[in-house]
């Protein structure tokens, strides 16, 4: 036991001895430098410059730019951005929903299933009231729901007496030289009117804007609602004046006709109207000599 006390002292004691470092001149000897450590004061420099060099570390990473090339370490500005993109997106998902309903119930318009267009603001009150009871809103995007419903080519053949339309009287929208005649064979639903860039496009009748949007194909398009299961659809305008949910009065210019869309083959007005969801020759009601 004694030896082992011993041992143990005289491997502290060995820590603590001192050392003479000397640097001295090669040449002459000249002692330039010295001085005494032990090996307690070499681990206590060793480990104090560990601390120094990885505090140093840590905030030269967590208090630079380098703390985003941490793994797992996300800035402030990420949560930000994320609460915005998510709120965003929730927006657009809202609004693709919407515009979904809103298309749907213009397609049942003019199917004939429906004898009016649910506007935008309403569809929104009702897709918000169901999040707020917890009503599951689930939108179904038919593909060609007016294709599927125009099967039948004799339900397009109708005479003006079949319509019962005598009351009614057109406004002619513009005046011009009719290029495409209506075809229900080639899916030509309306007249192509052929007209000068710019020439005012007027409402058929009385009515109330339901879409005023811009597509690919047919460019600046308007469909106004003159009830009675009536819709007139002016496609192709350069600029249209009206909004949804304007009220037009029959002769009222709307718009003024273009050559927009990747469909059009030239400056031109492509009408048609729709009556009881069937399109109908829009020569049959409305005289363009």
């Amino acid at each position: 036991m004694d030896e082992r006390k011993k041992s143990k002292k005289s491997l502290l004691k060995h820590f603590f001895y001192n050392y003479k470092i000397v640097i001295s001149n090669e040449d002459t000897f000249e002692e330039r430098l010295s001085f005494k450590l032990s090996k307690i004061n070499v681990i206590s420099i060793l480990f104090s410059f560990s601390a120094v060099l990885i505090a140093f570390t840590v905030i030269l990473v967590f208090y630079t730019s380098l703390r985003e090339y941490v793994p797992g370490y996300s800035p402030p500005e990420f949560y930000e951005t994320s609460k915005y993109l998510t709120k965003k997106t929730d927006s657009l998902e809202k609004a693709l929903e919407i515009n979904n309903r809103f298309y749907r119930s213009i397609e049942n318009v003019l199917m004939g299933k429906s004898e009016k267009v649910i506007s935008k603001d309403t569809i929104f009150t009702k897709i918000s009231e169901s999040k707020k009871t917890g009503t599951n809103v689930s939108i179904v995007v038919e593909d060609s729901l007016l294709r599927d419903y125009v099967e039948s080519e004799d339900r397009f053949n109708l005479t003006k007496n079949q319509l019962n339309i005598e009351k009614k009287t057109f406004y002619t929208p513009l005046r011009g030289k009719i290029t495409q005649s209506f075809n229900f064979k080639e899916n030509h639903f309306g007249l192509d009117i052929s007209v000068k860039l710019g020439t005012a496009v007027r409402s058929i009748s009385n009515g109330r804007v339901v879409f005023s949007e811009w597509s690919v194909d047919t460019g600046h398009v308007l469909i106004i609602d003159h009830g009675e299961k009536t819709l007139s659809v002016y496609k192709h305008n350069k600029k249209v004046l009206k909004k949804q949910n304007d009220l037009v009065r029959a002769g009222e210019i709307i718009a003024y006709s273009g050559d927009q869309g990747q469909l059009s083959s030239g400056p031109h007005l492509h009408l048609e109207i729709w009556i009881n969801g069937a399109p109908i020759n829009p020569e049959l009601l409305i005289n363009f000599d």
